[in-house]
């Protein structure tokens, strides 16, 4: 379909047509912003990620590497004369400068086993911190060996033992790389403290406990010496930064004795006392993983500053402002029917990933009172102009117990309402969906779908109560939550009751089968890398262990009941809705034992079932990984619903 201006539908492929913007950071200047940007060649079947310069004067773009593969994670030097990134080039993933006044890149590090972490200039440029894995000969994958860890295998990493990262040192006027750390850890986000004699890093992937997310806070001196500044029991650690003192650090963690799905807050820790304060404690949203402190030079001396943080709030992320010191205050920067996420901040602005769900995200600068915002990249401007877009209806809704549900609902350009409406449901379980843009959802309202995303308990932007509800209610609470939807949606005239279809990849994978189990309403049914049996799930995932025991209620022997009932395999004799499992077959969060059981449950009960399986991929890459699997995944996805809805 298109309009006067001969715009068309979203088509199969359009989404692996966006550039998608990587990470972005601000020259010590303010003149310049650098980022990597991944683009997809179709044709060629291959993707390259490449460096970027933007000029935010004039808002002109420059592309800085030209080469194939992968050019990440750009850091300014102190200086601004180079530019830090990681890059494959020349086979395993090594560090590279690049002189900004151009010239070509060199590389900077030679490990036999490449570089993991971004590169970290020191404040006065003089070193260059980054994590990669011992520089030893690495263990033949042919050989038998031992596993002695809690969990030994993480999705996207495989073997923990082969991965792990420590830190490194190398000075940038010349000599080799120096292994600072050297321990059974996964080190990562350093920063460097303002003095220049630490680094403070998350140490996870305790090689003891079962909670791979989960960080114990370390400061390591130029010479080795270790000081443990939170450990593993005081709270899950998400972040951390340094105050201009290096006395007092920020934190971004919930506490280790609340539920897994308690918001994060903004904590200040003293390290003399190690005493920590919680400064967003009243803040009913928790703060997201990136934030950056703003100062200037009289906010130093008066020790008084803010934080600047993301916020999900109702289908929204904004940006707001912290009190560090002083009563507790807070205030939101930026807003708006969006998703907004901070890349680098200075005296003066802040640079952030402004997306919706048309776009992916484009880079934009506003001042730290948040005015004056202004879009500075274009990177999908000719295809955003080519695309006509559905139309968006926000719903609001009560469940049969009361409580309130936010969901929307994307309309086709063409047909005429009742739509056949996919019903599309968030991961996690403690996603969101809302104003970004998220994967297959164009594709399927291009496609003459009307599609129909809600966040039902358990999801994140609406408090802790509204997220914890769903411990010890997996499936049985939240599935309620969407048919009733399903339901309003039906009643508003948006949405066709003979023809519904259902997806999710995930927990949205987990609930699509325990929802079908339920129910024979949808007439197909999509499930990528689903949970389908909780107790072997225990057993076999990388965070099955530890997410068990807060999100379900304990361990197996303890509460088998609870396991039972939230388990898809438990209700598939019922099921009758035609149904597709699309599986990585390398996916150590959701194992496909899981796919294979419910397959196998639906074949034996005389069910609709076929499996989509793809070789040597982890959890998310039916998304996010080569163009070959995405096309297949959308491919198979859309033939799905076309054939029985």
């Amino acid at each position: 379909m298109t309009d006067g201006n001969r715009r068309r539908n979203f088509g199969i492929l359009d989404d692996l047509r966006y550039a998608r913007i990587g990470s972005a950071r601000l020259s010590p200047n303010g003149k310049f912003a650098v980022c990597d940007v991944i683009r997809h060649d179709l044709e060629n079947d291959c993707t390259t990620t490449s460096l970027w310069r933007i000029d935010l004067e004039r808002d002109e773009a420059r592309q800085l590497t030209h080469d194939e593969g992968g050019n990440t994670a750009p850091a300014w030097s102190p200086d601004g004369s180079q530019i830090a990134f990681l890059s494959d080039r020349n086979g395993k993933k090594q560090v590279f400068l690049l002189p900004v006044d151009g010239g070509e890149a060199r590389q900077f590090t030679d490990l036999e086993q490449g570089v993991a972490g971004p590169p970290v200039w020191s404040p006065n440029g003089d070193m260059i911190a980054f994590t990669a894995p011992a520089n030893t000969v690495p263990r033949d994958p042919d050989a038998p060996y031992r596993v002695t860890r809690s969990v030994y295998r993480f999705d996207g990493l495989g073997n923990v033992d082969d991965a792990v990262q420590n830190i490194w040192l190398q000075p940038t006027d010349g000599g080799g790389a120096r292994q600072l750390t050297a321990d059974p850890h996964m080190d990562r986000s350093l920063r460097w403290s303002p003095d220049g004699r630490e680094i403070m890093y998350l140490a996870s992937f305790d090689p003891e406990r079962a909670d791979l997310f989960s960080a114990k806070l370390r400061a390591v001196s130029l010479n080795g010496e270790i000081d443990e500044l939170l450990g593993l029991d005081w709270g899950f650690i998400k972040n951390a930064g340094w105050l201009p003192d290096s006395k007092n650090i920020m934190v971004i963690a919930a506490r280790s004795d609340q539920p897994m799905a308690t918001k994060d807050d903004l904590w200040i820790l003293n390290r003399d006392s190690g005493q920590a304060v919680n400064r967003s404690e009243g803040l009913p949203y928790g703060v997201e993983v990136e934030w950056f402190p703003v100062f200037s030079a009289a906010n130093i001396l008066r020790a008084e500053a803010d934080a600047i943080v993301n916020v999900v709030e109702r289908g929204k992320k904004g940006i707001y402002a912290v009190a560090l010191s002083g009563a507790a205050q807070w205030r939101q920067l930026l807003g708006g029917n969006r998703t907004l996420s901070l890349q680098d901040a200075d005296a003066e602005r802040m640079l952030f990933l402004s997306s919706d769900l048309e776009n992916p995200g484009e880079l934009c600068i506003a001042s730290l009172a948040g005015t004056n915002e202004r879009q500075v990249s274009r990177f999908n401007e000719t295809l955003l102009a080519e695309i006509e877009f559905p139309k968006v209806e926000e719903l609001l809704y009560q469940t049969q117990d009361g409580a309130e549900i936010q969901g929307w609902m994307l309309l086709p350009n063409q047909g005429e309402p009742p739509y056949p409406t996919i019903l599309y449901i968030h991961g996690g379980p403690h996603g969101w969906y809302g104003y970004q843009y998220g994967s297959d959802f164009q594709m399927i309202a291009g496609a003459g779908y009307a599609l129909l995303f809600v966040n039902p308990r358990g999801s994140a932007g609406y408090g802790d109560a509204f997220a914890r509800a769903l411990s010890g209610n997996w499936g049985l609470l939240d599935h309620k939550d969407l048919l009733d939807g399903v339901d309003y949606a039906i009643s508003a005239g948006f949405a066709d009751a003979d023809r519904l279809g259902i997806c999710g990849l995930s927990y949205g994978g987990y609930l699509t089968c325990f929802t079908i189990g339920q129910t024979n309403r949808f007439k197909a049914a999509v499930a990528e890398n689903p949970i389908t049996d909780l107790v072997s799930r225990y057993g076999t995932a990388d965070m099955g262990p530890w997410g068990s025991l807060s999100e379900i209620g304990g361990k197996p022997h303890e509460v088998p009941d609870v396991y039972r009932r939230g388990s898809p395999v438990a209700y598939a004799h019922k099921c009758r809705t035609p149904t597709l499992l699309i599986q990585c077959e390398e996916d150590y969060r959701c194992p496909a034992g899981q796919a294979e059981q419910f397959y196998g449950h639906l074949k034996a009960n005389g069910c609709v079932v076929e499996m989509l399986r793809i070789p040597g991929a982890s959890h998310v890459a039916s998304i996010t990984g080569p163009i070959h699997i995405q096309k297949a995944q959308n491919e198979a996805l859309l033939d799905w619903m076309q054939r029985y809805v």
